[in-house]
């Protein structure tokens, strides 16, 4: 989650860049739009982690609370 942060305050610093230097604001907002990408990326594999972790405890748990075969 670190590196979600630091992308996101990478991609706010090219903006307020953008804003006080005209000739250079595409490709400042290109590069903030780049950061705001590789955020998202990072945030998808975080809950995707995160949501395999659950399922494999959720699987773990069903199986402890079958009864046993008679």
């Amino acid at each position: 989650m670190d590196n979600v942060r630091r992308y996101r305050a990478l991609a706010s610093l090219c903006r307020q860049q953008a804003a006080y230097r005209p000739l250079q604001s595409w490709e400042l907002l290109g590069q903030a739009e780049h950061f705001e990408y590789l955020a998202e990326v990072e945030l998808k594999a975080h809950f995707d982690a995160c949501n395999a972790q659950h399922d494999e405890e959720g699987v773990e748990a069903t199986a402890w609370e079958r009864p046993a075969a008679a």
